[in-house]
């Protein structure tokens, strides 16, 4: 069963910005490409920031503010004025960008999104150089998948490739990606074992898992026979 990573689902072709790329020329490549934020870079490609609309609106929004009435407000000023004055992407950029490496699961890409409250992740190789991009939109469409694909899926990759389980010995529903195991499998230690596969399948919203079991191998006992007691055995 293969989890899908960043590098399955970013986007190859990344419009970027250089150090030295001027404000308008920012403004310019935004609107023409309709993104809302560029991967500033240096000449090898290493990603050294990321400048974004909001970073192009604190230039004109700084103009605009009134006096200050707190601490925090006037360090936000001086924030704003330094961005203010900038002309140039390494002048106006946040820094350090926010990265992921290509190998990195759709789901931690999520919450690094999350966390960060970005809408848009440079992705980097192992030498943490820019090899693409991921958007929001990018890790949102494996959940558009449709029901029977997520379904074959699980019959297929988790209980006969994976826990080597005929899949006429389950029933796999999914709705909207919510999915309902029932049947019966050999043994009551996989139950749990295919809760957690089904999981992490893509596209796959929650697990009711309904699933019994013909042999109960949590509960094994030793026959007595096969017990030795160390303190009989011979010395070697």
């Amino acid at each position: 069963m293969k989890q899908h990573m960043v590098e399955d689902v970013m986007s190859h072709k990344v419009v970027t910005a250089s150090v030295d790329t001027g404000f308008a020329e920012l403004v310019r490549l935004m609107a023409e490409h309709a993104v809302s934020a560029l991967p500033v870079v240096d000449a090898d490609r290493h990603v050294v920031g990321v400048v974004s609309e909001a970073d192009l609106l604190a230039k004109e929004s700084a103009r605009a503010q009134g006096r200050p009435h707190s601490l925090v407000a006037l360090m936000r000023r001086h924030e704003n004025k330094a961005r203010a004055e900038g002309t140039v992407a390494v002048e106006l950029m946040s820094s350090p960008a926010v990265t992921v490496p290509a190998k990195t699961s759709l789901a931690m890409a999520a919450r690094i999104m999350s966390e960060h409250r970005v809408k848009r992740l440079p992705v980097v190789d192992a030498d943490d150089l820019l090899v693409g991009i991921v958007s929001r939109a990018d890790l949102l469409g494996v959940f558009l998948r449709g029901d029977e694909e997520i379904a074959e899926e699980i019959r297929h990759d988790v209980f006969e490739r994976s826990l080597d389980t005929p899949a006429d010995k389950v029933q796999v529903t999914v709705v909207e990606g919510e999915v309902t195991l029932d049947g019966v499998i050999d043994r009551r230690s996989l139950v749990r074992v295919a809760e957690a596969l089904v999981g992490r399948v893509d596209g796959v919203v929650s697990v009711t898992n309904r699933l019994s079991w013909s042999w109960d191998d949590t509960e094994v006992s030793i026959p007595e026979a096969m017990v030795v007691d160390i303190r009989h055995e011979p010395r070697r």
